[in-house]
Parts: C-alpha cells; structure tokens; sequence
C-alpha cells in the first residue's frame, strides 16, 4: 500500500513538473517573441532636430479627404454577389460618387488653397473609377486649388478589379503604378520636386516653405490572382532611405513638412495594433520617431475609416500627430478642413451624410453598424458562442466602433456589457476582446475634430 502511495505521489509530482515547464516555456516564448517583434525590421538614421530647433510651419489652409473608395455603378449595383459585397463591408458604394462629387463642391466654397487625399480612391483599383476620381479632382485644379494623392491598398494591382453580372462577377481593367502616376499626374505626380524612383512616393510644395512628403505604404507587390488584395502597408531599405535624404534636405533649407500616406504611424487606440496590425504601418513607432527626430509634427493618414487624432510625444527628441481621416464612402464620411496660422494648427470637421438629412444619416450608420455587428457576431460563433450571447457581444462591439468612427468618443453614451447575463464560456471569450471595447472607447489625446493645437510644442 506504501508502495503504491509512493508511486502516486511520484506520478502527480512529475505532472507538476512537466505542467510548470510547459508554463514557464510558453511564457519564455512570449518573452521572447514579444521583445523580437518590438524590433525594427529595417535600420534608421535619426536626426538631431530639437523642439528648440524646429522650424515653424508656414500659414496655410488646405482639405483632406480620405478613402472615397469611389464605385462607378456602371459596374452593376444587383446580384447576390454585388448584395454580398455590401453587406461585408462598411462602404456606401452606391453613393460614393455623389459623396465625392459633393465633398468637391464644399471644398469650392472654401477658401483653401490645396487639398490632401490619403489613398483608397476607388472600390478596387478599377480604371474606370480612377478616372472618375481624376474628374472630379480637376474640377479643383481648374478653381486653382491643388490636389495631392497617394495610393491606398485598394488602388493599385488589385486583383479583385471586377463587374458585377447576374449574380456574379467578371474582371475589369486596373491600374500599374505607372498608370496610376500618369492618371493622377495633375494631382501630385506631375509637378513633384523629388520621386522616389522605386515606389510612388514623392515631394511637393504646395506652400512656399511647405514641403509634402507623399509616401507610397503600400504592398501591392504582394498581391496574387483571385485573392484579395494585401491591407499592410510597410516602407523598405530603399524608401526609408529616400525618406532619410528627403528630411534631411527639408531640414537644411529650413523647410517645414508634412506627411501625407494610407498607413497610420501612431495608435489610434489601445490596442489597435494587437486587433489590427494591418491599419498600422509596418516599423510604425520607428518611423514616427524618424520624422519627429527631423522636426516633422503633421502626418495625415487614412485607411481604418475613423476620425481620430493621436500624439505620440517624444519629448526632447519631438513629437507628431497623426491625423486619421474617415472614409468618405463610410458613416459619417467625414472630411477634414484645416489652416495653420502663427504656428498653431485647427482641424474643421465636416460630415457630409448631414447635408443629407436626418433619415438618411441614421440609416447611413445603421448600416455601417450592421456591417461591423454580422463580422463581429459570425466571429463569436466561430468560437461556438451562443446566438443570444454572440448578439449581446457583437451589439456592443459594434457600438464602440460606430463611437470611435465618429471621433470625439463620448464614454458618457457607452452602454456597459453586464457579463452575469453571459455563460461561462461566452465570459471567456468576452475576456479574450474585452480590451478592444475599452480601448474604443477611450478618445486618446487630442480631441478628434473641431480643435486647435500648437505645432511648437505639446501643451
């Protein structure tokens, strides 16, 4: 019997073993695969730009737009694949054309002198919306407002360019990056001062002592046939480089910059880059602390389809803000009007779903809502989370993204998921999410719209 005790004990001791190796090696892994992945892929050369030496931002006023992911309906708008298509996605295709060609007509009554549009200009890079872009774009050229673009994902190479036909698809012409260029040569390409002879990136002025750095993100490169096309964005060796000359001119003829490019380089919310890498540009904490250490304080990105602000203060080394632009074709298609006077920068904000009434602009975040509940609720129940559950979780996630989409969240409206109406597994996969509800939720600093800041230093 003694025996037997002994051999039990022996038994369960080894268990605890084996368990507690298992622990500490998983944990020992994540160590380790956390502090790898915080390395730069890529080698930076840094300046020595100073807040005390940073050169002031010259006055000016410009628009910026973003994501019009513009949809030319000649392309079909019926089907169960065009039915498909919207019901996975957050974009109002159908009025994308009039939400740009209106977006158009409000800048024309403004009194800016150029504007920025941060990429996915068409659904799927398809050339026919390309040129429906460029048409609107030359209505303000030809009013002498200016008009720069960069690429988006979406725009260049994409195999996904298509009709739709009956209840399916068919290809339809896209753009090379040279063709790409060569359509938006009025807007950016064709009076640029430098090109980065590899990528679509390159160098204007719009405002003398103003340099924008247009940066092509985008890894368009990557994208195969029938497959959708690739959401990272990443600058390599040679673009960063290029970027290292570019700054280090700017900073030598005492001009001020600002950056325009699809990929955010600052969180927009905690933990958006565990939910989200995609959104974020690949080496995003390296680049920013690149172009802060050369003095560059204004980044306008896109691509995640909310109105966001956030700063990522370096303290002596600098500090910039990344400015998020909505989407045009997604609730509530904001649009961004901004001047710099006195070194001290405001954003304007504008929503146009508002100009189109009331009901109309319920139903557009209806269905935005709708569109973000389905992907969040078939989520859950790949988890085996039951229908109720699955509908209580998905409702609130898909409230904090309308919230964060917005700008400006407002915690007041938040509405607390009570965990005792959920199981015990629904409790825990709830816990595994949580993170990205709470961090919706909270509006990093600074306000998101309708704000003023100083481009000299942090207040």
């Amino acid at each position: 019997m003694e025996k037997v005790k002994t051999k039990r004990h022996l038994v369960r001791n080894i268990v605890l073993i084996v368990l507690a190796v298992l622990v500490l090696g998983f944990v020992a892994y994540k160590l380790i695969s956390g502090y790898v992945s915080s390395l730069p892929k890529y080698t930076y050369s840094y300046g020595t730009v100073t807040q005390d030496s940073m050169v002031s931002y010259p006055d000016t006023s410009f628009a910026v737009i973003s994501d019009t992911h513009y949809y030319d309906t000649s392309l079909g708008t019926t089907g169960a694949a065009f039915e498909e298509c919207l019901a996975s996605d957050r974009k109002l295709l159908k009025e994308s054309a009039e939400l740009l060609e209106r977006a158009v007509d409000r800048i024309l009554e403004s009194d800016v002198k150029f504007v920025l549009s941060s990429g996915d200009l068409t659904k799927d890079g398809e050339r026919i919306n390309h040129e429906k872009v460029a048409e609107q774009f030359q209505r303000l050229v030809d009013a002498g407002i200016k008009v720069y673009v960069v690429p988006g994902n979406h725009d260049v190479d994409n195999p996904l360019a298509v009709r739709y036909v009956g209840d399916g698809t068919e290809p339809v012409e896209n753009v090379s990056e040279e063709e790409f260029a060569e359509i938006y040569s009025n807007f950016g390409y064709g009076d640029a001062i430098m090109r980065d002879p590899e990528t679509l990136s390159y160098v204007a002025e719009p405002e003398d002592g103003l340099w924008l750095v247009a940066l092509d993100t985008n890894e368009y490169e990557k994208n195969q046939p029938d497959t959708e096309e690739v959401w990272a964005g990443e600058l390599v060796q040679s673009q960063i480089d290029w970027l290292e000359g570019v700054l280090a001119q700017a900073a030598e003829k005492g001009k001020a910059v600002i950056v325009l490019e699809h990929h955010g380089i600052v969180e927009h919310w905690e933990g958006q880059s565990k939910l989200h890498p995609d959104y974020l540009l690949s080496d995003y904490k390296y680049v920013g602390k690149l172009l802060t250490s050369y003095g560059v304080r204004l980044a306008f990105t896109g691509h995640y389809h909310a109105q966001d602000i956030s700063l990522e203060d370096n303290g002596d080394e600098g500090f910039i803000y990344d400015l998020e632009t909505g989407s045009l074709s997604t609730a509530p298609c904001s649009m961004r009007f901004c001047t710099i006077s006195d070194n001290n920068f405001t954003d304007k904000t504008e929503h146009l779903i508002d100009s189109y009434g009331a009901d109309f602009a319920a139903s557009a975040r209806a269905f935005v809502k709708k569109t973000i509940y389905t992907e969040a609720y078939n989520t859950l129940k790949g988890y085996r989370v039951s229908d109720k559950d699955s509908d209580y979780i998905a409702d609130t996630i898909s409230e904090a993204f309308l919230a964060h989409y917005d700008g400006n969240e407002d915690a007041s409206t938040r509405v607390e998921i009570d965990k005792s109406k959920l199981s015990l597994w629904s409790k825990f996969i709830y816990s595994q999410y949580s993170y990205a509800i709470e961090g919706l939720w909270v509006d990093l600093e600074p306000a998101d719209s309708n704000v003023t800041f100083s481009l000299g230093s942090v207040s």
